[in-house]
């Protein structure tokens, strides 16, 4: 078992976050991020999500505690014996998607997403989109407002709303998954090894503007976007026994 006493707390800008970090710190100490054995995120899956890109090639393992709402990649929150529960933690490995997308002007935009990158229409204009896979057309056209693909991290966020599956969290998977599609009707999205890579081409771009996100970053007026998963790049999360990412993602799928 590794060491994990040296604690960094990171909070989101809450009272309740910033009391629960005078607390523990009190406590436990505090130690700034390069020093530490574990980071310790108190807050929400917002929270989460920003310390996980802050630390994305830190090689650190991160200990969610939830202040915040919904609290689904975090663990319940209390004072007492931090140090045994950080020491019993179960580790989930997760791994960025990279997004590669070119504007209007020429310009490449790099960003990495945990949960998805999505495009969306800008204007009242259907999106109009031509998706390839590792090279190769997988659909000519496809007319909505938009598509993402998701990581097995993300594919219970924006993708499960987007009717998008479920996918568990060490499976070599990709959900590409179309939002509100207008044509195909019937098509309902892809799973895809999470080794493809996926272009996705804007269709007549000047009338039918599209954004590309991940995560928070946005790229306005993309002509083509390129999507991977980056291997290089691992994410240790760390859960209490019995309550880790699998167990949680598991339980999505039967709607408790």
């Amino acid at each position: 078992m590794s060491q994990r006493d040296r604690i960094a707390f990171v909070t989101s800008a809450i009272p309740e976050a910033e009391t629960a970090r005078d607390a523990l710190a009190r406590r436990y100490g505090d130690v700034p991020p390069a020093e530490a054995d574990v980071i310790v995120a108190l807050g929400g899956d917002g929270l989460m999500l920003q310390t996980l890109h802050n630390f994305m090639e830190a090689g650190k393992p991160i200990y969610g505690m939830n202040r915040g709402t919904v609290g689904f990649m975090m663990n319940e929150y209390r004072e007492d014996a931090l140090i045994e529960r950080l020491a019993a933690a179960e580790e989930s490995v997760i791994h960025p998607l990279a997004m590669r997308a070119v504007d209007a002007a020429g310009k490449v935009h790099e960003a990495r997403a945990i949960n998805e990158v999505s495009l969306f229409r800008q204007t009242y204009q259907v999106a109009r989109l031509r998706i390839l896979v590792d090279g190769k057309e997988r659909l000519a056209q496809l007319d909505g407002d938009g598509v993402m693909v998701a990581t097995p991290a993300g594919s219970t966020a924006y993708n499960l709303s987007a009717q998008g599956p479920i996918i568990p969290i060490g499976a070599p998977l990709l959900a590409l998954t179309p939002i509100s599609p207008f044509r195909p009707r019937r098509w309902r999205g892809a799973l895809l090894p999470d080794t493809a890579v996926v272009i996705i081409e804007v269709l007549e771009a000047d009338k039918r503007p599209i954004a590309a996100v991940a995560d928070h970053d946005e790229v306005r007026f993309v002509h083509t976007v390129e999507i991977r998963m980056e291997h290089r790049i691992a994410m240790r999360m760390l859960f209490d026994p019995g309550h880790n990412l699998d167990e949680r993602i598991l339980r999505e799928q039967f709607g408790v």
